[in-house]
């Protein structure tokens, strides 16, 4: 008898009755026996951080974990199919696009529970059946028209990344209270598949998204050693590669590997992410005002020192450093915009295989062939470059702090993109799309969130246009609806534009846009 069920009324169907079975539920029930309060308090304790930076007091690397910092320690070894990572994909859990990105070329898929997938219960349930035949090799779709995708013999290493620590599943109930988002999709994927990939000779491999500090990685690794030993495969087989896109992670890069060593396999630079996490945690700092999105390159000083820390940490602790996501989508029937996505990832990945990165991410199979090409460049047969320490970086506290951009500026532009970008994404993601190409871009949440949270700050700091005029509400109201006018109607988004408003108006800025946008979804 377990105490996780399903919300009344919630109907049945195929897919749900193949993945929520009684060992399944049971398997879920025990994760949350056992982890659902840490998870609660460590959920209380990002408040509590918050609150400091509210109060001024700058982030640092913890006084505490000196020691870690200072002490000779190395992650566990690679597997061998995760050991080569120069060009990795990511999308959202739908069956199409799995089977494309399966077939891509790219050395790793990662499969998103999360930022690029709209967790209505159809989505979370369906994309469990769809990882479960990607981990047997017996996905396929076949059309309407009766054309067919299925696996070519040679595929990407499949890494799942579920929902972070703070989402909710609100179709499954633990003690009455919505389960967490993050054990639902670990536990579902792990139940039904980590003995079987062990099987075919992979293993249960993770992304790790939204986490704050050290703890947070405790816990992941407590799940991990708990799951492994429930389900009965040797512990050290999970593998996980930490997302470090929040502005706090940032200061404590060497203690979350060090958590996870015996299951850690590296970091990325979730840097979409990490630019909202920085504007969020730094809301209360004085006169600190974000520019235009576009402007927020890699090359400003907070961002360059973000990665070149993750570069030495990973290498130093014999991790792998995964770079960032290439958001552009090549259009094949406009040559003009394919070059320029072509020609702007080329120059991304060059620095980021120029700063020591073993690999990076992009969001189309057509963009594999070009980062592949760059790291090949740099890699040649190599499977990474960890041999490169990068002892010429020397990053401190206060370079991850130095928020100055050269020529910022908001703009009126600026202001209509993030009004346009965040709308159409939320409209999307009501919809039950959590990828949206937006303007040629792969929108996910994390670049919405950019979009709301500079409004937010520009509108409630009391940011000035380059033009000379203050950034008020009326302004972003009267804006917003020349905006909207622009856009097909139709959709959900008369309800996505009521809450890009409720988030824009409020005293506070809300912690993210999902969560007020989940009360809508079936």
């Amino acid at each position: 008898m377990n105490s996780l069920e399903l919300a009344p009324h919630l109907p049945a169907s195929a897919a749900q009755t193949q993945i929520l079975t009684p060992e399944a539920l049971d398997f879920l029930t025990a994760l949350h026996e056992r982890f659902f309060s840490k998870r609660t308090e460590l959920l209380a304790l990002r408040s509590v951080t918050q609150g400091r930076f509210d109060a001024g007091i700058d982030p640092d690397f913890p006084a505490e974990t000196a020691d870690v910092r200072n002490s000779e320690w190395k992650v566990a070894d690679a597997p061998a199919d995760l050991n080569d990572r120069r060009a990795e994909i990511t999308g959202p859990v739908d069956r199409k696009m799995m089977i494309n990105a399966l077939n891509s070329g790219a050395k790793v898929f990662m499969a998103d529970c999360e930022d690029a997938t709209s967790p209505t219960w159809e989505n979370v349930i369906v994309g469990q059946v769809n990882l479960r035949d990607a981990v047997r090799k017996t996905i396929e779709l076949i059309q309407p028209d009766g054309k067919t995708y299925q696996l070519k013999s040679e595929i990407a290493t499949l890494v799942i990344r579920p929902r972070g620590w703070h989402l909710e599943e609100k179709h499954l109930l633990y003690r009455g209270a919505p389960a967490s988002g993050s054990l639902v999709d670990f536990g579902l994927y792990f139940y039904h598949n980590a003995a079987e990939s062990v099987r075919r000779g992979t293993g249960p491999y993770f992304y790790l998204p939204k986490t704050e500090n050290y703890l947070e990685a405790r816990l992941w690794n407590d799940v991990f050693t708990f799951a492994e030993k429930e389900i009965g495969i040797p512990r050290g087989t999970v593998r996980a590669t930490v997302l470090i896109e929040t502005f706090p992670a940032a200061f404590q890069m060497e203690e979350i590997l060090y958590e996870l060593r015996e299951h850690a396999a590296g970091l990325n630079a979730g840097r979409w992410d990490y630019i909202f996490s920085t504007i969020k945690t730094q809301r209360n700092r004085p006169g600190l005002f974000f520019p235009d999105r576009a402007q927020v390159t890699m090359a400003v000083p907070f961002m360059r020192a973000y990665t070149d820390l993750l570069v030495r940490t990973c290498h130093k602790r014999g991790a792998h450093a995964i770079g960032g996501m290439a958001a552009f989508i090549p259009n094949r029937r406009d040559p003009e915009v394919t070059a320029r996505a072509i020609e702007q990832v080329t120059k991304d990945k060059e620095r980021e295989a120029g700063q020591g990165f073993d690999g990076t991410w992009v969001a189309h199979p057509d963009l594999i062939p070009v980062a592949t090409s760059v790291f090949d460049q740099v890699l040649g047969d190599a499977p990474n470059q960890k041999h490169r320490l990068r002892e010429d970086v020397a990053v401190s506290a206060k370079d991850l702090r130095n928020f100055e951009i050269e020529g910022g500026k908001v703009t009126e532009n600026g202001i209509r993109l993030n009004i346009s970008v965040g709308i159409q994404y939320l409209n999307s993601w009501l919809l039950g799309n959590g990828a949206a190409a937006i303007n040629n871009l792969m929108e996910d949440a994390a670049t919405a969130e950019i979009s709301r949270s500079q409004l937010w700050q520009w509108i409630h700091k009391g940011a000035t246009l380059d033009d000379g005029r203050l950034v008020t509400l009326d302004l972003y109201r009267g804006l917003k609806a020349e905006e909207l006018a622009k856009l097909p109607p139709g959709g959900r988004l008369e309800e996505a534009s009521r809450i890009f408003d409720q988030l824009i108006e409020a005293e506070e800025l809300r912690d993210f846009l999902t969560l007020p946008a989940y009360e809508l979804l079936d």
